[in-house]
């Protein structure tokens, strides 16, 4: 077998990403989704693509945050374990998004199959599998139930409190992992981080409570370099059993839209079957799957 050639991406040879198939439909699903070139990285073998990769970031990032495009060309698991692993780059993320049903396609599954087996010999490990959705407004608004109240709140340490209430108990994966590492601070120290990194209004962030003033949870509207979408939707413990996740998507729903948002994206776990139906009453749509790898500690 011919010598593997890695090389990084500039101006002159982003074409050279396009030179590999897509059966995951990775580009029409990234087709609003802006790479850097030299975010952009390939592993030729005789003059040929054989595996390709794409880090991602927001425009103002100097360090990309995720690998957020992953493929592989039949039989090259090594080739692309070998792109990840030579990278300048180190982060903890692999988002590989994947049609929905694809376990039933035996191509679609063989597709999967390889990209996860290169991603786990360069060090990732599945974390979670995942929905993702699209509300438009041909969905028409869910409606408000009108149980609860939803303020700003321009305290960070009422947030970080909530979040520690909400992830002691929790089913999204993401959540257990950084309390299994470092408890329920870093769980919401990791959320915090994240809901900062968003582009949009930290005026944004709303609290939300009921009529008599217990705190039920908090929702974040916002936008990410692709679009308006739900930043996060958390109800504390004490506080379940009601459906007010519901409460809080459809608020967060209609506060997007009230300032111009002509699609909603989100996403939730797909073993939080509860969220899951919160999204579908909604209007929410499943357009992809997600599996999710977390670098190796």
């Amino acid at each position: 077998m011919t010598d593997l050639v890695i090389r990084t991406l500039d101006e002159s040879s982003a074409h050279l990403f396009d030179a590999l198939p897509d059966p995951l439909g990775l580009a029409e699903k990234h087709r609003r989704t802006r790479f850097r070139p030299d975010w952009q990285r390939v592993a030729l073998r005789a003059g040929r693509v054989v595996a390709r990769a794409a880090w991602w970031g927001r425009p103002e990032d100097t360090e990309p945050f995720l690998i957020d495009w992953f493929d592989v060309a039949d039989g090259e698991r090594d080739a692309g374990a070998a792109l990840l692993r030579t990278a300048p780059w180190r982060v903890d993320e692999i988002d590989l998004d994947v049609p929905t049903g694809w376990r039933e396609s035996a191509t679609l599954r063989a597709a999967v199959d390889a990209r996860t087996a290169a991603a786990r010999t360069a060090g990732y490990e599945p974390l979670v599998e995942r929905f993702l959705y699209r509300w438009t407004r041909d969905r028409g608004l869910p409606e408000r139930p009108g149980r609860l109240r939803f303020t700003a709140e321009p305290d960070d340490a009422v947030f970080d409190a909530l979040l520690r209430r909400i992830h002691s108990v929790t089913l999204d994966a993401h959540a257990l992992r950084a309390v299994a590492e470092g408890g329920v601070e870093q769980a919401a120290r990791e959320e915090l981080e994240v809901f900062r990194w968003f582009p949009s209004p930290r005026e944004w962030w709303q609290v939300a409570s009921t009529p008599e003033g217990e705190p039920v949870g908090i929702h974040i509207p916002a936008h990410n370099p692709s679009g308006p979408c739900v930043g996060f939707i958390g109800v504390v413990p004490e506080q379940r059993g009601h459906g007010y996740a519901f409460d809080l998507l459809a608020e967060c729903t209609h506060f997007l839209v009230e300032r111009g948002a002509e699609f909603v994206a989100g996403a939730t776990d797909r073993g939080n079957v509860p969220m899951a139906a919160h999204f579908a009453r909604a209007g929410y749509p499943v357009t992809r799957e997600r599996l999710n790898f977390w670098a190796r500690r």
